[in-house]
């Protein structure tokens, strides 16, 4: 009961950072420059601790890491709040000041396989930062509400496929990779999140201000898909290093990583779907 309880109060928490950052950013975007910058660093630093290997990387490289990855963040948050090209370039300083330093400190790192360490860091900046930067272009496509939609089908999709698995679960997904997944699951996590944009649509759609149902099942469908995948590919990479959970940060989920999986691959299979669905229906 107690782990019961404690779950839920950390998704609840988890859940109102998300909301408030995207909803307040109408009228200030300081939440948001807060919290999403914080998953990059928190996920990081899981990747961090989850490859330690016999080459740990020194604290320096990490720090070095994080910052990367929030200069990645911010710098496609400037990218596309730019209004010249001038300050559209000054998007690209965050990057290029973390690929110098990073390889340039791994000269003073003799006794580290140099390898295997920048493809540590750099795969750490791809697979976190990058995929949670993107959130700023799907903005820049659309608007917050909308993002914060694809963030209420995350959310579906995996109350879906635990409530159904748990029930109904009897083939399973993938077992070579994560035994207790099934193709219930998944096809209740589908389910769920096309009836949450027929919901979304007819009854919040005077919010959300999405003039065609076709956006919303389109975009409901894509986050089921790569959600699924999302939770496979981390699945793969804790199967790898021999760890049970990313980490210990939220109780009765694991680490950060566990509770973001999907977002990592559902934020840019949303990005793309909405560059070619959009200028159609918006």
């Amino acid at each position: 009961m107690v782990n019961l309880i404690k779950r839920v109060l950390s998704g609840v928490i988890y859940i109102a950072l998300i909301v408030a950052a995207i909803l307040l950013l109408d009228n200030s975007p300081v939440m948001y420059l807060l919290v999403f910058p914080l998953l990059i660093v928190l996920g990081i630093g899981e990747m961090i601790s989850m490859a330690k290997d016999d080459a740990t990387q020194s604290w320096l490289v990490n720090i070095i890491d994080m910052l990367g990855g929030i200069g990645v963040f911010v710098a496609l948050y400037l990218h596309y709040e730019s209004t010249t090209m001038q300050s559209r370039s000054l998007w690209l300083l965050p990057i290029a000041a973390y690929l110098l330093l990073r390889t340039i400190v791994q000269l003073y790192r003799p006794r580290q396989n140099a390898v295997h360490s920048l493809e540590r860091s750099f795969f750490s900046l791809g697979y976190v930062a990058l995929p949670i930067a993107m959130l700023n272009g799907i903005m820049s496509i659309t608007a917050p509400r909308l993002l914060l939609g694809m963030f209420i089908f995350i959310w579906l999709y995996d109350t879906g496929a635990y409530c159904v698995g748990m029930l109904l679960g009897r083939h399973r997904l993938f077992e070579r990779i994560s035994p207790k997944k099934s193709w219930e699951g998944v096809i209740g996590g589908v389910a769920f999140c096309v009836a949450g944009a027929y919901a979304t649509h007819h009854w919040f759609n005077e919010f959300f201000q999405v003039p065609d149902l076709t956006v919303w099942v389109g975009m409901s469908v894509v986050v089921a898909v790569f959600a699924t995948f999302g939770d496979l590919v981390e699945s793969l990479i804790k199967r790898t290093v021999g760890v049970k959970d990313s980490g210990n940060l939220l109780p009765g989920h694991g680490g950060i990583l566990d509770r973001i999986d999907s977002l990592l691959l559902v934020a840019p299979a949303v990005f793309i779907y909405l560059l070619l669905v959009v200028p159609n229906y918006l």
